[in-house]
């Protein structure tokens, strides 16, 4: 059974940090790229972050690009995101995802409908 389990949210003031991690079972970890996407209220789900299958690419979102880092442990089959520099716009649900497939991430890895599999999301809430 696939799942994804995302955790590390919560409330933090703006200028603050969260490191969100999401945990990986029932697949081989190592065939998927990672990808963080976020969702505001009232809003489409938008694409955060994507890393590769082994870490030595990632491709970020301009709204995050240089506060977020995304990262990955295949050893411990997680991915995490750190977020320095919150803002309230920040604000939504931070939902881990898996697509299969090998090589370099790029823009083309930002869409929603690549993506095999979905966790349950995280609340991440900035306050000003």
């Amino acid at each position: 059974q696939v799942k994804l389990v995302e955790s590390g949210g919560g409330p933090v003031q703006a200028g603050g940090s969260l490191r969100l991690t999401c945990a990986a079972s029932g697949f081989t970890f190592t065939n998927y790229r990672m990808a963080w996407f976020r969702q505001a209220p009232g809003k489409e789900r938008q694409f955060v972050a994507v890393i590769s299958w082994n870490g030595a690419s990632q491709y970020y979102a301009d709204a995050v690009k240089g506060r977020v880092a995304i990262s990955r442990a295949n050893a411990r089959n997680t991915v995490s995101l750190q977020m320095n520099d919150l803002k309230p716009e920040d604000t939504a649900v931070y939902y881990c995802a898996a697509d299969f497939g090998f090589g370099p991430v790029n823009l083309e890895h930002g869409r929603e409908d690549e993506y095999d599999y979905w966790g349950q999301g995280t609340q991440v809430t900035v306050s000003s």
